[in-house]
């Protein structure tokens, strides 16, 4: 992961370098050579993702690209903050050290899991998950409503588990549990709440050079306080990525690029609107120096 972007990359190595200083773990030693099972720990991931991320918008950046607009999913969220202005390299490095550390230690006490459901529609997943909720110890509720027919759910492993068998009782296409390490954007997280909140205090948010179209509300802000608040809910709160999209071209984006590893988000606009293309940031010929 990144290798080759550190490789031919003065800027990648200095995002690097900056973040293994602050993070205190080799990063570069789990993103280029593993182990796996390192890698996919949350802790680790959030950090890897993030730099990753950041390193390949500074590249783009240095070649006259400049966003209008950003848009992160779930942790994406933070590089977005990153792009747009509202915060540094730094201190996104560090709140997503925090955020990754409390986020494994939350999965780890309140055990839960997730499970993309495919082929239904967002209000009916909505009542799967509150028929498939027995208690406030025993819960399920969407966490990424990511395209159409595409919905994670996330909670306690039995509620999940019920939300599945029901998803595909009542026609969804496909019910998959997912291998991830806790019940993200669920209550199940909300051990992890306040020491964001003690970390997002200890930050500078600015307000973004360019909108920052948020998780939580789906619609743009540059407001910093707003933008502090919405990372607090967006812990414990639905990633409402297709209304982003769907809002982003109504006000007038068109052209969309990917800066984080993979390529997923361009699937997830292809499937939301097929007039549109998700680009990847670039490969490293014409972005590396």
């Amino acid at each position: 992961m990144a290798k080759d972007v550190y490789e031919h990359s003065a800027t990648a190595r200095e995002a690097f370098e900056q973040a293994e200083d602050i993070l205190g773990f080799p990063l570069r030693d789990y993103c280029f050579e593993g182990p796996e099972d390192i890698l996919k720990q949350t802790q680790y991931t959030q950090p890897a993702i993030f730099v990753h991320s950041v390193a390949m918008n500074m590249l783009m950046k240095e070649k006259g690209v400049h966003p209008g607009a950003t848009a992160g999913h779930s942790l994406g969220e933070y590089s977005a903050l990153v792009s747009a202005g509202a915060l540094s390299f730094a201190d996104g490095v560090k709140l997503v050290k925090i955020r990754g550390e409390l986020m494994q230690v939350a999965g780890e006490k309140n055990p839960g899991t997730m499970a993309a459901i495919i082929g239904m529609q967002p209000e009916d997943i909505e009542a799967v998950c509150k028929e498939a909720t027995e208690s406030d110890s025993d819960l399920v509720q969407p966490a990424n409503f990511n395209s159409p027919g595409q919905v994670v759910i996330s909670g306690h492993v039995s509620a999940v588990h019920r939300a599945m068998a029901l998803a595909k009782e009542k026609g969804a296409r496909m019910a998959k549990e997912l291998v991830v390490s806790g019940a993200f954007h669920s209550p199940l997280m909300g051990d992890a709440l306040t020491g964001l909140e003690e970390a997002l205090a200890e930050v500078a948010i600015q307000s973004p050079d360019v909108p920052v179209y948020s998780n939580v509300e789906a619609t743009p802000t540059t407001d910093a306080n707003e933008i502090r608040d919405l990372l607090k809910r967006q812990l414990m709160s639905p990633v409402r990525w297709e209304t982003i999209l769907n809002n982003m071209i109504a006000d007038g984006y068109d052209d969309f690029y990917e800066v984080g590893p993979g390529k997923v988000l361009q699937g997830l606009l292809k499937r939301t609107n097929r007039d549109y293309v998700c680009k990847p940031a670039g490969t490293v010929e014409n972005l590396a120096e």
